[in-house]
């Protein structure tokens, strides 16, 4: 699992933590389904697992980004994911505060670069449909838990996820210091977050 350090410097959230299980290397075939000319297409992509390596490296590598340099990163997050990063910015998530968007947004971006790490060009655009499916189908099986705890209710979803440890990652970044008053994510925010976080995984690595 991660142990998680939370900074916020200027308008950029950092994390910095350090990896205690190293996952062993294994490939993750996704079976996407393609509809051509009403015809029902299976593509098999070969979709690396992310590693907790591979998201160590990445936080390293952001940590260390300039402005101007994070700016850009951004900016290529945008172009390769419009549909994604729009909805990140998008009035649905109002209600989070400021310090709790900017770090959503921060999360986002490393799990956009570790996707696109291993998958390359096989990570094609989705669409706000594919986001909208997605996010309704993880609002719905966090409905059905009769778990109390929020970190209990997020158990099923390591049930059948390729990318278990991206997801572990959203898991403790939401949840780090969760009886601390002063936490970057508020109880109230816990749940929208990482909802958005899991829908990008579903989006970027199973595909509809």
């Amino acid at each position: 699992m991660y142990s998680l350090v939370v900074l916020v410097w200027g308008s950029k959230a950092k994390i910095g933590f350090n990896i205690r299980i190293s996952a062993p290397a294994c490939r993750n075939y996704v079976v996407l389904q393609v509809q051509i000319k009403n015809q029902l297409v299976l593509k098999t992509i070969d979709m690396k697992l992310v590693s907790e390596d591979i998201i160590n490296d990445l936080v390293d590598a952001l940590d260390n980004l300039t402005d101007e340099q994070y700016e850009a990163k951004m900016e290529a997050f945008s172009e390769a994911q419009p549909v994604i990063f729009a909805w990140l910015f998008s009035e649905q998530f109002d209600l989070l505060t400021e310090d709790e968007k900017g770090f959503m947004q921060y999360l986002a971006l490393i799990i956009w670069c570790a996707v696109d790490k291993v998958g390359g060009k096989s990570v094609q655009p989705v669409s706000e449909d594919q986001i909208g499916e997605a996010e309704e189908r993880n609002y719905e099986v966090l409905e059905q838990s009769t778990e109390q705890r929020f970190r209990e209710r997020l158990d099923v979803f390591f049930e059948d996820t390729p990318q278990e440890e991206l997801l572990a990652f959203a898991e403790e970044a939401v949840l780090e210091d969760e009886d601390d008053p002063s936490s970057i994510v508020t109880k109230e925010g816990r749940e929208p977050i990482f909802v958005a976080l899991k829908t990008m995984i579903d989006v970027l690595t199973v595909g509809e």
